[in-house]
């Protein structure tokens, strides 16, 4: 695949450039394509720290894909519930749900795969067998996956008419002003920074996040999140909109210093509530607050 981008900022690296540019594309990513010689600035090979000027036109060639050989691998899950239809299972923070750019394997759907064999859903493809949604990478907490199509069917449209409850726990930054409230602001990828999304009331996506707070520490406040929908970086992007991003947060302004035990935001999905695929019955799951979790709620304690 060959793109021609412009360049409207000048001083940026070649590799910021292209990262923050081609949606899906890391900066290790984009680093292999200038060293292959894959990128070019005005007919010339550019190198990963060459600065760009506006007016440049930045020609990528963009290889096909190697195919992903998806394997089972014996990765330790927390399997919360289980049955022929669906399983519930307790992501820890560091997992990638699915394989990805730079993320091969080592992610959820490997464990999936050794774990429940070949009973999973086809329907998000091949790379997603039984995902029926995500959370992050660097958020801990529980995620539900299908073992067969009818369940995945099923949950899907529980998703669309919003009757699959997802309860988050978070602690952001600041004091919010009051105990509870709803946000609704419309979410879309960032204009300039593919890795991001943000409130965007031209082209967003409806969005809607119920909180409330839980407990208030100095210049700390811990919040349970409710989901009425389910974009890309919901509860994150809402609670920066707010002034109060959720701690640790490195995309979303979310600074960490002082707790050295997260790896990235201070965010749990603590409870999932569903209507069972076959048997109709509401099942309602829930998850304790994971070790590092603890550990921030007992530092925030210590400030009062």
């Amino acid at each position: 695949m060959n793109v021609t981008l412009s360049v409207e900022t000048a001083g940026q690296r070649a590799d910021q450039f292209l990262a923050a540019r081609l949606d899906g594309l890391t900066r290790s990513a984009a680093q292999k394509l200038l060293e292959e010689g894959h990128v070019l600035c005005q007919g010339r090979p550019l190198k990963k720290n060459d600065r760009l000027k506006p007016g440049d036109q930045v020609a990528v060639c963009i290889p096909d894909p190697t195919p992903v050989e998806l394997l089972p691998q014996d990765i330790p899950l927390e399997v919360v519930y289980e049955d022929e239809d669906v399983i519930v299972v307790n992501k820890p923070v560091g997992m990638v749900v699915h394989p990805a750019p730079g993320h091969p394997d080592g992610t959820l759907v490997n464990a999936l795969l050794f774990h429940c064999g070949q009973s999973l859903s086809g329907i998000n493809g091949r790379l997603r067998p039984g995902i029926v949604h995500r959370i992050d990478r660097d958020t801990s907490g529980l995620l539900i996956a299908a073992k067969n199509d009818g369940a995945h069917l099923a949950l899907a449209q529980q998703l669309q008419d919003h009757s699959l409850y997802r309860e988050y726990e978070a602690v952001v930054l600041g004091n919010l002003r009051e105990d509870q409230g709803t946000i609704s602001l419309p979410i879309a990828r960032h204009p300039t920074d593919r890795k991001k999304m943000a409130v965007n009331h031209s082209s967003g996506r409806p969005a809607v996040t119920h909180w409330t707070v839980l407990a208030r520490y100095p210049g700390y406040t811990h919040v349970q999140c409710r989901l009425e929908t389910g974009r890309t970086h919901q509860i994150r992007v809402h609670m920066a909109a707010q002034g109060h991003p959720v701690l640790g947060d490195p995309v979303y302004n979310g600074l960490r210093k002082g707790f050295p035990e997260l790896a990235g935001q201070c965010l749990h999905a603590r409870r999932l509530s569903f209507q069972h695929p076959r048997t109709g019955e509401r099942m309602t799951l829930s998850s304790p607050l994971p070790a590092y979790f603890q550990t921030v709620l007992t530092r925030c304690s210590r400030l009062v």
